[in-house]
């Protein structure tokens, strides 16, 4: 199996992982929330952290639709490069996700690993889409 056709897989898996986690956080942000708050928080700050890390979730899981969308049409499915940098992404995103949702972090870590690992690769693949469809440039 060439090195190639052996990111294919690792990437699917690595973008699932990471799918999986944040969708997790979904269904368990409270305890996230109280950790980004002071031990004596009012209900309006609760509301307005719980508002922020549900718009960072949701800026993700759109990330992941463009993410996808450009894996399963091809555009990327076989590009070494942004089969490699959306493995090391994600899976970087999978680990650093499981200790936010364990270890309750802040919630301002969220957004480091959102930039760093959701934004990166949704835009190289974004690059990737509009190369292909939009300026008729081959997939590899």
């Amino acid at each position: 199996m060439t090195v190639i056709n052996s990111l294919v897989p690792a990437r699917f898996l690595t973008l699932t992982a990471h799918l999986v986690i944040v969708i997790t956080i979904f269904w368990s942000r409270d305890n996230n929330v109280k950790a980004c708050l002071p031990l004596d928080f009012t209900e309006d700050q609760y509301r307005s952290e719980d508002t922020r890390l549900l718009i960072a979730l949701s800026v993700t899981l759109g990330l992941f639709a463009v993410e996808l969308v450009g894996f399963f049409s091809g555009v990327s499915m076989f590009n070494s490069n942004q089969g490699l940098l959306s493995v090391a992404a994600h899976c970087s995103a999978s680990v650093s996700l499981s200790f936010f949702v364990f270890q309750q972090w802040e919630c301002w870590t969220y957004w480091i690993i959102f930039a760093l690992c959701s934004v990166i690769p949704a835009l190289c693949e974004l690059v990737q889409i509009v190369a292909v469809l939009g300026l008729k440039k081959k997939p590899m």
